[in-house]
């Protein structure tokens, strides 16, 4: 059985690009991003390790640290990183586990026989501070994962974490949020979005973002 959303992010420690990363730990009280590639030198992988580093500033704004995986060693890795760097123009700014042993992909379940009994999936899990996993997403090899999408999940848990209010269809910062239902006192909700709201339904009220 895989991860679920909600369970506790397995804890592990394993090596890296950047020395022994301990994951609880290395998280502390940031989000975190963990991607799985199939190995090491692989066309669409390469891209979105140099994506993902050139999103450096935009995770930091978010209180988010990205870490990769595949089951090459560390040498591979270095040299990989080197060829992503000179390939996409940018530097490789997070770690890349080494999971030559498979310890965190049998943790994470990232071994799908069917796909493959030795290289890992493409998967991506979203992870909060309380070190819950809060998105779960499963690439197929010839396609490359949306970072956009995944910044844009990313700001909508973290709204919806400190307001009462869930995210609609194509939501993007700055966009109507829609209150939750389970909000049904008038005092309350006139305190919490004092911008007022617009009742569709009785079930599907739109108000302004609160947070901005």
């Amino acid at each position: 059985m895989g991860l679920k959303l909600g369970d506790i992010a397995p804890d592990f420690e394993q090596a890296s690009s950047e020395g022994t990363i301990r994951f609880h730990e290395w998280l502390g009280d940031s989000w975190g991003v963990l991607f799985s590639h199939p190995a090491d030198f692989t066309p669409v992988c390469t891209t979105e390790l140099g994506y993902t580093a050139k999103l450096k500033d935009e995770f930091a704004q978010r209180n988010v640290k990205a870490i990769a995986l595949s089951v090459d060693p560390v040498e591979s890795h270095v040299k990989w990183i080197e060829d992503i760097n000179d390939t996409q123009n940018t530097q490789v700014n997070f770690p890349i586990l080494a999971d030559a042993d498979r310890k965190v992909s049998d943790l994470y379940d990232l071994i799908h026989p069917n796909a493959s009994d030795t290289l890992t999936v493409r998967s991506l899990f979203v992870i909060d501070p309380n070190k819950k996993v809060r998105l779960t997403i499963t690439y197929p090899a010839s396609t490359g994962r949306n970072f956009n999408e995944i910044l844009r999940v990313i700001d909508s848990l973290q709204l919806t974490d400190s307001h009462k209010v869930a995210t609609p269809a194509n939501w993007q910062q700055g966009d109507d949020v829609v209150i939750v239902p389970s909000l049904k006192d008038e005092e309350e909700i006139r305190q919490r979005f004092p911008k007022g709201y617009r009742a569709v339904r009785p079930y599907l009220r739109l108000t302004p973002q609160p947070n901005r």
